[in-house]
Order: structure tokens, then sequence, then C-alpha cells
């Protein structure tokens, strides 16, 4: 038999680093809608920070935009159109 000695061996994946969300250059702004938008959920929530994979400091910043969005009217508070899916 030809078999290793260790049958549970952890596979060896090739691990590529995601690329960070912000950029340097991105300004974290409640008029930047394209970046917002990208940490608001389906339903209109923010998403954590985990999720995000952002600094502490970057969250802080976006959720401070997106409301200040919702404030002004620019982002909806809630979204509930519910799609029915058959």
């Amino acid at each position: 038999m030809n078999k290793s000695k260790r049958p549970f061996t952890k596979s060896k994946r090739s691990f590529r680093r995601r690329l960070p969300p912000i950029q340097s250059g991105d300004r974290i702004d409640y008029r930047n809608m394209s970046l917002i938008s990208r940490f608001i959920s389906e339903q209109g929530k923010i998403l954590s920070r985990r999720v995000n994979r952002v600094t502490l400091k970057q969250q802080r910043l976006i959720t401070f935009a997106i409301k200040q969005a919702r404030i002004l009217s620019l982002l909806p508070f809630l979204n509930n159109q519910k799609q029915f899916e058959r």
C-alpha cells in the first residue's frame, strides 16, 4: 500500500489576499453613493465591520456617512420592497 501515514492532512490551497474595499484615494463621504452603497445590505442595513473587512476608523466613517445620507434622504432608512420569487 502506498498511502500516506497521516490520512487527515490539510490540503495546501493557494491563499490570495482579498483587496481592501476602500482604496487609499477614496473619500468616505455622504455624497459618495457608489462607495456607501457597497456597505449596505439589500434590506438597507449597515453591514458589520467583519463582513466589510474594514478598519474600525473606516467603519465609523462609513456609518456616519450612511446616517448623514439617510437624513438628507439620499438613502432610504429601510428597503421593505419584498420581491416574491416563484
